[in-house]
């Protein structure tokens, strides 16, 4: 296992931060055991909601089991729905270009590595969670910290010491498999073990220490955050080496195969429906953290004589908080135009058949237990739906009309200005108000919306989705 905490791309670490990364892993091993000579079997199983991808989950077995034909390995962890949601898209595209994709989830075992992981996850989401309740806290802590602490080099190196805890997990998977990580963790654990064909895919678009993984080639979705990479600047007080150039690529977003192969007939659909005065269907969803209750029952109750009218119709996918699901029905319950899908999986696929090219109308509200069918439930509703209101995370990137709700943590801020930029999306309204006066006017004003698509469908061209796709190739060594 190469040292990769006291040197980055040639930039030297203070024995400081190096011995505060030694402590840090040594408080995790004394927390969760040494689990260094264990050796892990890899076996699998299918992910239901994933099957049309033929997505396989890697799991701890009894023996280990074969990999099947042209496999491709995508590492991830869940942090908020954002890293799987990016993971179900390389995934997808694996699929479309021939590979046969697996699921590596490095928080999902009974290993130390994995309780490290969780423990820091928790910490992360509580910490979100606080930063929606206490304008002090997001002020003085969590922006800061989301913006300019996971910036410094100098973070890299206890990230870089404590992966090496995950190196026994990947003992008995072949090491020249292609491999894409969506969360840094997963590539460095993938680079300490060995593996050769490491694709780290950096997914925010604000540069930071948090997300270099030297001996990974970096994907970066793009050109702002590539050229934060190619100079590391403002990563340290003085001036550092940056990512050499055949280890640093801007590919584009990281978009589904799913959801690019009939995009312009779903913008054809959009166009059709703002134009002719229908209904415009509009999509929220509840983060992985599960913040923000309080705002999307404001928002409901604002839209409520809208939906009344026939002039909107609302999905709201509160992913697996049952809690949160739980709030909003309360709050409507008795409302006859109220729809609920309870765990019905199955049930909502159907319906987002039905109205791909039929009608609907009301307020559909959607939860699962199931992590996967938690986050794919918005991939299903994307193309049937013509607005999506969202923080600016990962769902910055995805080839729907966008309206940004208030960012969680100062990283985001760049994915909403890059939205804006490109021109598929709005601009960030920080407050409840903003964001109601922002779907009213898309409402009247039946020409925005057509806009955003004609906008999408240009960027469709030049490959501005492709992201996933690109990805694919780097790993396997394919030349485009």
């Amino acid at each position: 296992m190469t040292d990769k905490t006291s040197v980055i791309f040639g930039n030297k670490i203070d024995k400081k931060t190096i011995k505060s990364a030694e402590k840090s892993k040594q408080s995790y091993i004394k927390q969760f055991g040494d689990d260094s000579n264990a050796d892990y079997k890899i076996a699998f199983k299918p992910i239901d909601a994933l099957s049309h991808i033929g997505v396989n989950n890697i799991v701890f077995g009894k023996e280990n089991e074969e990999f099947g034909a042209k496999p491709l390995i995508v590492g991830n962890i869940r942090m908020g729905f954002g890293h799987y949601r990016i993971s179900i898209a390389m995934a997808s595209c694996a699929k479309a270009l021939g590979f046969t994709p697996y699921w590596l989830d490095l928080a999902s075992f009974d290993a130390t590595g994995s309780k490290m992981i969780r423990k820091q996850n928790d910490m992360y989401s509580l910490a979100s969670r606080i930063s929606q309740k206490s304008k002090l806290f997001n002020k003085i802590v969590w922006e800061p910290l989301n913006s300019e602490g996971f910036k410094k080099i100098t973070y890299n190196a206890k990230d870089q010491k404590n992966s090496e805890l995950l190196v026994p997990i990947f003992k008995n998977i072949p090491k020249d498999i292609p491999y894409i990580a969506t969360h840094v963790w997963p590539s460095q654990g993938a680079i300490h073990a060995g593996m050769t064909n490491v694709v780290n895919a950096i997914p925010d678009n604000w540069p930071m220490g948090l997300h270099l993984s030297e001996g990974a080639i970096h994907t970066v979705q793009t050109p702002f955050a590539y050229l934060g990479y190619k100079t590391l600047s403002g990563f340290s007080k003085k001036p550092l080496n940056g990512i050499p150039e055949d280890k640093l690529f801007d590919v584009g977003c990281y978009i589904d195969h799913e959801l690019l192969c009939n995009l312009k007939e779903d913008n054809d659909k959009r166009r059709a429906r703002a134009r002719e005065n229908k209904a415009i269907r509009i999509l929220m969803n509840v983060g992985g953290a599960g913040a923000g209750g309080d705002m999307f029952i404001k928002m409901i109750d604002h839209l409520i004589p809208a939906i009344e009218s026939g002039k909107a119709v609302l999905y709201l996918n509160t992913g697996d908080h049952k809690a949160v699901f739980d709030r909003i029905a309360n709050h409507l319950g008795g409302r006859k135009d109220l729809t609920l899908f309870d765990n019905e999986y199955d049930r909502l696929v159907s319906h987002v058949e039905e109205i791909r090219n039929g009608e609907t109308k009301g307020i559909f509200l959607i939860k699962n237990d199931d992590i996967f069918r938690a986050v794919y439930s918005t991939n299903l509703l994307m193309p049937a739906c013509d607005l999506l209101v969202t923080k600016p995370s990962e769902l910055a990137y995805y080839p729907i009309p966008k309206l940004y709700m208030k960012h969680i943590g100062g990283h985001e801020v760049y994915g909403a200005i890059h939205g804006r930029e490109f021109g598929d999306s709005t601009d960030e309204y920080p407050t409840v108000k903003g964001v109601c006066e922002a779907i009213d006017r898309i409402l009247t004003d039946r020409e925005i919306l057509p806009h955003l698509c004609d906008e999408i469908d240009k960027l469709n061209k030049e490959g501005y989705y492709n992201g996933a796709y690109e990805c694919v190739r780097l790993a396997a060594g394919i030349k485009k």
